[in-house]
């Protein structure tokens, strides 16, 4: 009796999905003996809470691995499957970093790792997202109001630079999922009680 393999996509979507699920914000402040990111600011186990922490290179060094994570899905399936699947990669490893099996489904919200699936699916789109993030933030000072403006001109950059297909549809799905997973943000932002980019945050 032959064992059923699975399909190479398959395997593909499920290694991106896992590889999304390493969270740099934990494993790095683990390596730097600093305190768990899940413990204080706002909880979020990404760079700019690492941020708040004091440590520039740790925030540094999770953004750099949240965002490789996101490029290495989508390289990797593209050299073995088109670029639909590819794709799928990109939005598994996404789902992967909101949803981390490694971290009981607990995990961050994704920008850093958005921005690695764009660049790995088109340098142009990631670079036009990424300098949309950068314009935001250094003149207003919100990262997650950079993160929600960023994820709207993904969106839009992603039909014109990609047309409608399989592509746009998971850059379109991560940019949902985005915004959703900043509703407490949004609401903060409403309120005036978003912390600005870089301030510490009590508890």
């Amino acid at each position: 009796m032959q064992t059923a393999v699975l399909p190479q996509a398959l395997l593909l979507l499920i290694g991106a999905y896992c590889l999304g699920s390493v969270s740099f914000a934990v494993l790095v402040s683990r390596l730097m003996r600093l305190p768990d990111p899940r413990g204080y600011g706002s909880g979020n186990p990404g760079a700019t809470n690492v941020l708040r922490s004091g440590k520039k290179l740790a925030a540094a060094l999770t953004l750099l691995g949240d965002g490789g994570k996101g490029w290495l899905a989508v390289w990797l399936t593209a050299s073995f499957e088109p670029s639909a699947v590819a794709a799928a990669a990109g939005l598994a490893a996404f789902l992967g970093h909101l949803y981390p099996l490694f971290h009981r489904f607990r995990g961050g919200k994704g920008v850093a790792t958005a921005a690695g699936v764009l660049l790995g699916l088109n340098p142009w789109l990631g670079a036009g997202t990424l300098a949309t993030w950068v314009i935001i933030a250094a003149f207003l000072r919100y990262s997650s109001l950079a993160a929600l403006v960023a994820a709207a001109f993904a969106a839009v950059f992603s039909v014109v630079l990609l047309g409608v297909g399989e592509e746009a549809v998971a850059v379109i799905a991560m940019a949902l999922l985005l915004v959703w997973r900043h509703k407490a943000n949004i609401a903060r932002l409403a309120a005036g009680t978003e912390p600005r980019l870089g301030a510490r945050k009590p508890g």
